[in-house]
């Protein structure tokens, strides 16, 4: 008799460790695959923008580019007559809206940069969650981020011409 009430409590703490190591490891578990429903939709928000962002840069370059030609434009006027004070203030004009246009597309331009490096960085902490979820499920290949951005070529070639 006195076995058995020595056996049961040792029992019950033997039950009850294992069974709460089975609840941490759920719940580490369950951590994780929320963290990474989260960041996947993050990284579906940030994809969703991508191109949004990319026409809102062509559309800066483009007018970056109209205004530098309309300040050489302008330039040229005024070589012709220097003397010519409303063809200086019209060059200085033109100048002011090529430097403000420039500035614009170069905002836009690190706005995209920044979009595609942070894209980059969220697929790369989704790898490292899915890995150490695969801990706790016992699979050991990562499950692949399937992205918009995997067809689309990370960053895209600056082929403005600066003058």
């Amino acid at each position: 008799m006195k076995k058995l009430l020595l056996i049961i409590p040792i029992g019950f703490l033997v039950c009850t460790s294992v069974f709460g190591q089975q609840q941490h490891v759920n719940t580490d578990s369950l951590s994780l695959i929320a963290q990474i429903s989260a960041n996947q939709l993050k990284l579906a928000k940030l994809e969703n923008t991508v191109d949004q962002v990319t026409r809102e840069k062509q559309d800066a370059t483009t007018t970056a580019q109209m205004s530098a030609n309309s300040s050489s434009a302008a330039a040229s006027n005024l070589t012709n007559a220097p003397a010519d004070k409303k063809l200086s203030q019209d060059a200085s004009d033109q100048a002011g809206d090529a430097r403000s246009d420039a500035k614009k597309q170069r905002r836009k331009s690190a706005k995209l940069d920044k979009l595609n490096k942070d894209i980059n960085e969220l697929k790369a902490t989704i790898s490292d969650e899915q890995t150490k979820l695969n801990v706790y499920t016992g699979i050991n290949t990562p499950a692949p981020v399937m992205s918009q951005a995997t067809t689309q070529p990370f960053a895209q070639v600056d082929t403005t011409r600066h003058l």
